[in-house]
């Protein structure tokens, strides 16, 4: 299985989407994230742009066994959409895969059942509508008021009793890349369709949207294709790592994985450990990383 991962930088230098406390923590993650996985997948993938593959590889040094800077193709003007380049990364693929994000560390291979998925993801996000990030018949009625475009995978999702099921993407993979292909194609047909692009500079908050995008479309592709005779994305279920949030956050060590979410990537001890793990364990590239990323050098441990 190929271990993938994306980087679109125009987001970053527009500060669309800083996340990280500072430029090396960020660098530091990348590290950890890619030593981590490719002891367990060594066939590498890298997806990005023109500076994020002079940053990550001239820079700081990290070999993935391949390079593409095919997200050199998107736009300043899509830069608040900031994860494009993972869908763009996700409708690339051929051949199994996992899609890591760099705030993914696995100390562990994968479970065998997840290798062999034909789609697999974290963990499932239930959210209840109304009370929730996520908020799909808000989002379909003000693109569809306006005389937008959405897929009906999107528009015939359902939500039994008002609960709503998305799907954590830190990790994303499987065995069937058909069906994959196809839901990244109309995620990002989503933001780019003609009669949607008129829309955008009135919509707030488009982070928060992007993530319905990602990964609460998602599930409603799954749900939509269940149970669909005919179609050559029938029947395609999808797996987890994790059967819940609660588990992700209980079972995580046992599972030797770790996703710094959220507030994590600014918590001053969560930061700390970081550092010094891949000061003792990757000292070259930590000193890589202090000679080429910005941020206080950080005290002796």
């Amino acid at each position: 299985m190929k271990a993938v991962w994306s980087l679109w930088t125009q987001p970053l230098r527009a500060s669309s989407h800083p996340g990280w406390l500072c430029e090396r923590h960020h660098a530091l993650s990348w590290i950890l994230s890619w030593e981590t996985a490719r002891r367990h997948y060594p066939d590498t993938c890298l997806i990005t742009d023109t500076p994020g593959a002079a940053w990550l590889v001239d820079q700081l040094g990290l070999r993935f066994a391949e390079v593409r800077v095919d997200l050199d193709d998107l736009t300043e003007q899509q830069s608040d959409w900031w994860a494009m380049g993972k869908l763009c990364a996700y409708a690339q693929q051929t051949t199994p895969f996992v899609h890591i994000d760099s705030d993914v560390y696995l100390w562990k291979p994968l479970p065998e059942r997840l290798e062999q998925a034909a789609l697999f993801a974290q963990n499932p996000e239930w959210h209840t509508s109304g009370r929730s990030f996520y908020r799909p018949e808000w989002f379909e009625h003000w693109v569809g008021s306006r005389g937008g475009w959405l897929p009906e995978e999107l528009t015939h999702y359902v939500h039994p009793q008002g609960v709503l099921r998305a799907e954590n993407c830190g990790i994303l993979g499987g065995t069937r890349v058909d069906f994959i292909t196809h839901y990244a194609r109309q995620a990002l047909d989503i933001i780019r369709h003609p009669s949607n692009r008129p829309l955008w500079p009135a919509l707030e908050h488009k982070d928060a949207h992007f993530v319905l995008i990602e990964q609460y479309f998602l599930a409603a592709c799954v749900e939509f294709y269940r149970d669909r005779p005919g179609s050559e994305l029938a029947g395609v279920a999808i797996d987890y790592l994790f059967p819940s949030q609660q588990a992700a956050l209980r079972d995580a060590e046992q599972a030797g994985f770790t996703h710094l979410i959220a507030g994590a990537k600014r918590h001053a001890d969560t930061l700390q450990r970081l550092e010094r793990h891949v000061c003792k364990h990757y000292p070259q590239a930590y000193r890589r990383c202090l000679e080429v990323t910005d941020g206080p050098v950080p005290p002796a441990a």
